[in-house]
């Protein structure tokens, strides 16, 4: 089991950058399969980034290829997100994830989220 819980979100102007942080409880965080979520009002959560539990192999969704990165500290029990040249589209709740259990490929638990507001 893991808790999540993040930070850093908060209103800028378009085509600024913000770091996403998570810090996860547990004894196990190096085996979790992580990511990071966005949800907007009338839409499903959506998953933009992950990152795997081996050396750090990453994807990304093509509205933030480029723009976003995702990255973890193992030693730390935390996982980033650095968001460069955010767009009023970019405006959303972001929640890191963190797979069903050691060294899984689905997502089995959030953190409440933190706000992320971009204006034009």
């Amino acid at each position: 089991q893991v808790q999540l819980v993040e930070s850093g979100g908060g209103l800028v102007q378009a085509g600024a950058s913000l770091r996403l942080s998570c810090a996860a409880s547990g004894d196990t965080f190096s085996s979790y399969m992580m990511g990071w979520f966005r949800q907007v009002p009338g839409k499903e959560r959506e998953l933009i980034a992950r990152i795997s539990w081996n050396i750090g192999f990453t994807r990304y969704e093509d509205a933030v290829k480029g723009r976003f990165t995702i990255s973890r500290d193992n030693s730390k029990n935390m996982v980033y997100l650095q968001m460069n040249s955010l767009t009023p589209e970019d405006t959303a709740v972001y929640s890191c994830a963190a797979g069903t259990g050691p060294w899984a490929t689905d997502f089995g638990f959030w953190g409440q989220g933190t706000q992320v507001t971009v204006s034009s």
